[in-house]
């Protein structure tokens, strides 16, 4: 590939010099975590490798019990769909999938024979909840089973208003609607007004944090371990906890905890030896972060060698941003995209020695990914990824070129590639890679096609980013972001420029919501790792860029995760 450069000045807006060229700085805070994690990264002593043996033994024991409670009950719907949804909160339901999905199927074919009317009857709680848990499941469950809840002129009833826990329920509801869900449009207004209108003198103190958790960050949105260890403390302040979920939820969240932090020392060891902080200065130093990232979309223990790949392409593709971004010159990203393309070591002459140093990283990684999966039969899965990361190149360049001939583009061109350069194709690409017999070439074609949930995965991404980051990178220099570009074109302010993402955002999460109804495109672990990502996402970007600027709310996150372990 030839790359056209022609009318392209070499001056940028600059803060430092490098090697008699001038260079723009970021300015990013170097990382908070150092060699923190590197104490995992070493064989536990015998003692403790008995201990963990015993929580194993531990965790079984108690799976065992929790399966007989799904049995126990998987004839009363209303106790079932209650028990699903606390094992669901408390981080515990990837012991469970057969089952749930099992005990959830049958839900959906009683209540799809019965009249419709009486199932669950007038509790708002219970239908709200057995249609998010439906809905969750991929059950196309109509949204006109709220209809009961209306009064003679169409609103919703005002008894309602007193009914705390079925306004939660409800209000969570909504965040699976599809286009055309009416009914929901209606009713997520109506239970935001009541619910932060609440008394909380009337209700328990559990229930008012979990309302007010719950108008943060809908569980939709949220992701399941940052969930659950919020949702493990609340339990257990409930008086009628089932003291076997708990414990099983405590063990397990700490035993997870364990097995992150090996795998999160071995991450940094991996980052120290390719000497990132010394070899790029410029770039953000973040692979505790990026892992943070990488569990968000799997964190299970199968899938600790996916985890392994992934992270250290989203930390390849960290670096990449900033060189693009940031650092390069030009002329050197017109050589450097070329040698991409290439992926050849000879293609590594000529380049200036940190993009060099990059190069050799990312040609190594690649091909280690490569014998891990010829190993496995697998090794058409590298073709994609080493696609993924030639296209990704190609568009931080093409958006390196807007920004040196201070092109501003129209909203309709910049949408593309804006989308391309969010890393989702990549990221989820890869995040395919090191996946078990459920993804085939089928699911790869399928992500390169037209994908509707990856489409809408990336707009989240893009508008939710640009939302968060676009005043900060227009100080330093950046090509102009959605909300500059609505903004000029249609002759409106900031406020309004970003109020128009948020619904695009919006649309974007129902697209998600339909994809997850059966039948699915690909198989439902395939969705998920989307959906995950875009979890991701709404925890990172909500109000301000916590991946770049991670000593607050992200260090809180991560301590809470890979730190702190649960008291028992």
């Amino acid at each position: 590939m030839s790359v056209q450069v022609s009318a392209i000045p070499s001056s940028s807006p600059s803060k430092g010099r490098s090697g008699g060229v001038e260079r723009r700085s970021a300015e990013y805070h170097e990382s908070i975590w150092g060699d923190y994690f590197l104490k995992y990264a070493s064989p536990s002593n015998s003692t403790k490798f008995k201990f963990l043996g015993r929580v194993e033994e531990q965790v079984e024991e108690l799976k065992g019990v929790v399966r007989k409670m799904l049995t126990d009950v998987a004839d009363k719907p209303s106790k079932m769909l209650h028990l699903i949804d606390e094992i669901q909160r408390l981080g515990i339901d990837y012991h469970f999938e057969r089952e749930i999905d099992e005990q959830l199927d049958h839900i959906h074919k009683s209540y799809s024979q019965l009249d419709h009317g009486g199932f669950m009857g007038d509790d708002l709680h219970m239908v709200a909840l057995m249609f998010r848990l439906l809905r969750q499941q991929g059950f196309n469950i109509s949204s006109e089973v709220f209809n009961k809840f209306k009064d003679s002129e169409g609103k919703f009833r005002e008894s309602l208003i007193t009914d705390v826990r079925g306004l939660l329920t409800l209000y969570e509801a909504c965040h699976l609607r599809c286009h055309g869900d009416d009914i929901l449009e209606e009713a997520l207004p109506f239970a935001i007004t009541q619910l932060e209108s609440i008394d909380e003198m009337k209700v328990t103190n559990s229930l008012a944090k979990q309302v007010s958790c719950a108008l943060n960050r809908p569980l939709r949105k949220g992701l399941p371990r940052l969930e659950a260890r919020h949702y493990i403390s609340l339990y257990q302040e409930e008086p009628s906890h089932d003291e076997v979920l708990l414990a099983l939820a405590k063990l397990d969240f700490n035993l997870l905890q364990e097995q992150h932090q090996k795998e999160l020392g071995r991450i940094t060891r991996w980052w120290k030896d390719k000497d990132v902080a010394r070899k790029f200065p410029f770039s953000r130093d973040r692979i505790v972060e990026l892992f943070f990232w990488i569990s968000g979309v799997y964190f299970q223990p199968e899938f600790a060698e996916a985890r392994y790949i992934l992270n250290r392409v989203i930390a390849l593709i960290s670096i990449l941003d900033d060189i693009y971004d940031v650092y390069g010159t030009i002329e050197e990203l017109v050589s450097f995209t070329e040698a991409i393309e290439k992926w050849s070591v000879d293609a590594m002459d000529g380049l200036p020695e940190y993009m060099q140093a990059y190069y050799k990283v990312l040609l190594d990684l690649y091909d280690e990914i490569g014998n891990e999966l010829a190993m496995k039969g697998r090794s058409y899965r590298l073709v994609y990824a080493k696609e993924a990361m030639k296209k990704q190149a190609r568009g931080y360049f093409d958006e390196a070129k807007w920004f040196h001939t201070g092109y501003t583009p129209t909203m309709e061109e910049y949408m593309p590639l804006a989308l391309l350069t969010t890393g989702y194709e990549e990221i989820a690409i890869t995040s395919l890679v090191g996946m078990g017999e459920v993804v085939t070439r089928d699911a790869f074609e399928w992500l390169l096609g037209d994908c509707k949930i990856l489409k809408a995965s990336q707009i989240i991404c893009r508008f939710m980013d640009d939302i968060a980051s676009h005043q900060l990178e227009q100080k330093r220099g950046h090509v102009a972001s959605s909300v500059e570009l609505l903004m000029k074109e249609n002759g409106i302010s900031e406020q309004e420029a970003e109020e128009d993402l948020q619904k695009r955002v919006v649309d974007a999460w129902k697209d998600i919501n339909e994809e997850f109804l059966r039948p699915t495109a690909v198989p439902a672990p395939v969705l998920t790792r989307i959906l995950n990502l875009s979890q991701v996402i709404d925890v990172l970007y909500t109000n301000g860029d916590h991946y770049t600027h991670s000593k607050t709310k992200l260090k809180d996150h991560i301590i809470s995760l890979y730190v702190s372990p649960l008291p028992m």
